[in-house]
Formats: C-alpha cells, structure tokens, sequence
C-alpha cells in the first residue's frame, strides 16, 4: 500500500507500459474541470448582473414615486393659484361662458 501511494506521487502511473489511457482520462478529467470552473463563473457573473439590475430598479422607483408626488403637489388647485398670483395672473370672477356652434 505504501510503496503504490509512492508511485501515485512520483507520477509512475503516467509513464508506466499502459499509460495512455490514465492520460486520456486526465486530459478528460481536466477538461471537464474547465468546463465546470467556466460554468460557476458564468453564473456567479449573472448573479451579480441580477443584483445590480435590482438596485437600478429600485433606485428608478424611488425616482418614480417622488416624480408622482412632486407631480401631484403641482396640480393642486391652490398649488396653481398661487403661482398665478406670483405672475400677476388672478381667478376670474364669473365663470366661463359655453360657446355653442350651430351649423
């Protein structure tokens, strides 16, 4: 048992008489091995894509509600009145007349 835990470490299972099959499973077990250290980093990259695009997200919602608000404070009557007042513009008196076109 000692001496064959020897030869895995020197490596004399490589140059051994029938050491063209532990190389084409070496060279298979290595590329497999790439191929799964591609794959976790594709994914660990697309998580982090998601991550960042949940943020922006956020982030736009927040700029949306503050739009809405900001819109809703504007288009309030007295909102209005007083910035017509500010330019010199006041509420009319009487209300509008209806303009009625016969043909």
């Amino acid at each position: 048992m000692k001496q064959t835990v020897y030869d895995i470490l020197k490596g004399k299972f490589l140059i051994a008489d029938d050491a063209m099959k532990n190389w084409r499973m070496l060279l298979f077990l290595s590329f497999l091995a790439i191929i799964m250290i591609a794959s976790s980093h594709n994914a660990e990259s697309k998580v982090h894509e998601i991550a960042r695009l949940n943020n922006e997200v956020r982030e736009l919602r927040t700029q949306f509600v503050d739009g809405r608000t900001e819109l809703m404070q504007l288009k309030m009557e007295s909102s209005v009145i007083e910035k017509m007042t500010k330019k010199g513009i006041k509420r009319p008196t009487k209300p509008p007349q209806k303009i009625i076109v016969i043909e």
